[in-house]
């Protein structure tokens, strides 16, 4: 069991997404051009997604939002790139996403 500084790091590592009040901030590496839209799992601090669609004419992110929609069955008008809109990093806030959010998202983490 780790003691002193480092017992405080451990408890203080920084998650790839975040909860305040009913909004969820994400935060994800994103993989346009692949050849499915699917969670690839944990890359660092962030979540890594692979999406199918381009990066180019702001594809890839309508193709992240429109996966997010489905994934947490909420309206894309609930879903909002805040940074990174023409970045691979991003974070993606998600507007009251239901109950069920905080297990998605936790479930992502084991893949």
């Amino acid at each position: 069991r780790p003691t002193g500084k480092r017992a405080g790091l451990e408890a203080a590592a920084p998650s790839w997404f975040r909860r305040s009040g009913e909004q969820f901030t994400l935060s994800l590496s994103i993989q346009p051009g692949a050849r499915r839209t699917e969670v690839a799992g944990l890359l660092g601090a962030t979540m890594k997604v692979r999406i199918a669609a381009p990066a180019t004419h702001d594809r890839a992110n309508a193709a992240l939002i429109e996966f997010l929609s489905h994934a947490f069955d909420l309206p894309p008008s609930r879903i909002y790139i805040r940074a990174g809109r023409h970045a691979r990093r991003k974070l993606v806030e998600l507007d009251a996403p239901g109950p069920g959010a905080q297990s998605i998202l936790t479930a992502w983490e084991q893949r």
